[in-house]
């Protein structure tokens, strides 16, 4: 695991016999990663805010959950974001920012995107390459771009 920015405050929970391997970003003071039990990464966390990631996942390689925009969409806002982060100093008043909950049993598929304020369901599925912009329910199978449902997850296949 690689830890590429560390702001003030930030904190990181890994629970026990989880297997995290990627980047960890924190890109604004106060920040918090969570991630739970017997959870198997390989991909990148970016964090303004909040991530949780529950128990029993797997996320694929080159899976990236990010819980902002990066940027302000008026260019005058962003023109000057790379210098200003880099000092400390980046303005964070006009980007959007909201938690991602990825829930217990869920597995991402590698090369997927979650974007900010998702909220992914128990036990459910991304399918490789899929870029998720809404909360996805629980013991569904969710793919593309962006991710829709393709079809839930029967009782006995839980």
């Amino acid at each position: 695991m690689s830890i590429l920015q560390l702001k003030d405050n930030c904190k990181i929970n890994i629970d026990e016999h989880s297997l995290v391997e990627g980047v960890i970003c924190f890109d604004r003071n106060n920040a918090t990663i969570a991630i739970g039990k017997r959870v198997f990464m390989n991909g990148s966390l970016i964090a303004a805010q909040n991530i949780e990631i529950g128990d029993d996942v797997l996320i694929s390689w080159g899976v990236t959950v990010v819980d902002h925009n990066s940027h302000a969409i008026s260019f005058s806002e962003r023109s000057q974001d790379v210098v200003n982060w880099r000092l400390g100093k980046k303005d964070w008043a006009n980007v959007k920012i909201a938690p991602i909950k990825i829930s217990n049993k869920v597995w991402i598929g590698f090369n997927s995107i979650i974007l900010k304020g998702v909220n992914i369901g128990e036990g459910a599925i991304v399918g490789a390459g899929s870029v998720v912009t809404k909360d996805v329910p629980a013991w569904t199978i969710v793919a593309g771009n962006p991710a829709r449902v393709i079809r839930e997850i029967p009782e006995d296949e839980r």
